[in-house]
């Protein structure tokens, strides 16, 4: 009589535990319930009880999804619903709008997961890695940061990004590079978007003192799956130079521009992001800038990755004692979060 009462009371906390929590079939068949927190770039994350170490699951290993909690939801056709998520078959999932309406979409056409019941630190994504380097030659030393945060709401992202490169020797100038930026992205339907930014750009090698660039445009997403991410926008741009040294005139001028940007991230630990921009002048006849980043990481356990980078401007009509291109290969150590 013990026994079975001491299994019916099991059975009624296994229920009550499975009812209150987000649970995750896999394809080998094991069941994980837990907090499922995310899911970015095919990787889902879910915190369970019993377990010190948040589980990270590919998303096409999942067979079936139940939540108790809403989602910000993003999907490959550009839509953007606020809702759970409950297995509908084998392949579709139904989302129980916040509304009270419902959708079912195909399960892998989901590419973004966030929860929306928690709070404001919730919704953010950030990151920071450093990079040195010491050569004997002239004894030659580099230091680099690269940081950025970004906050997700329903329909908007919001954007901060702040890198350093400074170099030193005893024989040869010094050099120094500080760029950064605020950007605003609107999702509109249909993959549809429009982005505003504004960006700093400080080089020795340009002999820019600063460069403030306000840019708004109009977007599109060619691509949005849980491989790569693949848009292209066109707008235009106020651009004010002011140079070194302070004896030479400022500039400002303004530009037309044509930008891509691609994310690539199904590659095993590897992540790929790259992103042009054209700035042809209106104002300053024949005039034109190139902007160019390329970012590969390499993801370590703990939320650690090693990250390797290319940042280049090019700018054909540059001040007179000031080069026409300044880049930086950069190699750094760094952690994200969540």
């Amino acid at each position: 009589m013990k026994r079975l009462l001491l299994s019916i009371i099991t059975l009624l906390i296994a229920t009550y535990t499975f009812s209150q929590n987000d649970s995750l079939i896999l394809n080998n068949g094991n069941t994980i319930v837990g907090e499922l927190k995310n899911m970015d770039r095919a990787i889902a994350t879910i915190e369970t009880p019993y377990s010190d170490k948040d589980f990270k699951i590919e998303w096409e290993g999942i067979k079936k999804i139940y939540t108790v909690q809403s989602y910000l939801i993003n999907t490959s056709d550009g839509g953007r619903y606020n809702g759970r998520i409950e297995s509908s078959g084998e392949k579709n999932v139904k989302i129980f709008l916040e509304d009270g309406g419902t959708i079912e979409i195909p399960f892998m056409d989901i590419i973004y997961l966030k929860s929306v019941d928690k709070g404001f630190f919730d919704r953010i994504d950030a990151f920071i890695d450093i990079g040195f380097n010491l050569t004997k030659a002239n004894n030659v030393m580099t230091f680099s940061t690269r940081s950025g945060i970004d906050y997700m709401a329903p329909r908007w992202l919001l954007g901060l990004t702040f890198n350093t490169n400074f170099t030193k020797q005893d024989e040869g100038p010094n050099s120094n590079r500080t760029d950064g930026g605020l950007s605003y992205k609107y999702f509109l339907p249909k993959s549809f978007y429009i982005p505003v930014s504004i960006n700093y750009l400080k080089s020795s090698e340009l002999s820019l003192q600063a460069r403030w660039t306000v840019l708004a445009g109009a977007g599109y997403y060619f691509f949005r799956t849980n491989r790569l991410y693949w848009g292209a926008d066109i707008g235009g741009a106020f651009n004010a130079e002011n140079y070194m040294p302070d004896s030479i005139p400022d500039n400002n001028s303004f530009e037309g521009y044509l930008g891509t940007d691609l994310n690539l991230f199904d590659i095993g630990d590897f992540s790929l992001s790259t992103n042009v921009k054209v700035y042809p002048s209106f104002t300053d006849s024949g005039r034109w800038r190139f902007d160019f980043n390329l970012d590969t990481k390499y993801d370590l356990p703990l939320e650690f990755y090693i990250k390797l980078g290319w940042s280049l401007n090019y700018d054909n009509r540059p001040i007179p004692g000031g080069s026409d291109m300044d880049y930086v290969f950069y190699t750094g150590f760094g952690w994200e979060w969540p």
